[in-house]
């Protein structure tokens, strides 16, 4: 069920699941819908965010290292120890920053599995700032949790879309 520009419409409310679970036409002429546009817009910017948020940390983490006193099952550790932390989780987010940004560039060309990993990591990701307030109390305010809660539910929401899904699976025969 396509309108006159090709891409697929809304469903309405009253549609039945027969209908719905009718595969979507071939078509790999189909142009680029805003869906999917918005959702690799949105994983580059939790990307930019993610950046930032290791600047700051990286910023800060000189402070942090000298208010430390980490004693970990009667091992202590010294400042320098500390520091060399401070590079394994740069590494670490930076390698999963690169596939973040690697992954909106494949949503934007229309690849399908990157576009469900993305949503996949953004609903556990939705889930466990929702287990964190839940069990633990944790708020979710700005400087914490808001930013990358509500990106990841835009996020969720644009790659979902019929229409990002009908363009990531353009090319499948059904």
């Amino acid at each position: 069920m396509t309108d006159a520009a090709g891409a697929p419409r809304k469903r309405a409310a009253f549609e039945s699941p027969a209908r719905l679970a009718r595969p979507l036409p071939f078509d790999p002429g189909m142009k680029r819908p805003m869906s999917t546009v918005a959702g690799a817009a949105l994983v580059l910017l939790r990307v930019a965010t993610g950046v930032l948020w290791l600047l700051s940390l990286g910023v800060q983490w000189p402070a942090l290292v000298g208010e430390a006193d980490a004693d970990i099952a009667g091992i202590s550790l010294t400042p320098d120890q500390i520091g060399t932390g401070f590079i394994a989780v740069a590494v670490v987010m930076g390698l999963v920053l690169l596939a973040d940004g690697a992954f909106a560039v494949l949503i934007l060309r229309g690849h399908n599995i990157p576009r469900v990993i993305v949503m996949t990591f953004s609903t556990i990701s939705i889930g466990s700032a929702f287990v964190t307030w839940w069990a633990q109390g944790q708020e979710i305010r700005i400087h914490t949790t808001l930013v990358t809660l509500s990106l990841d539910i835009l996020v969720l929401l644009a790659l979902s879309s019929r229409s990002a899904a009908a363009y990531a699976r353009r090319f499948e025969r059904r």
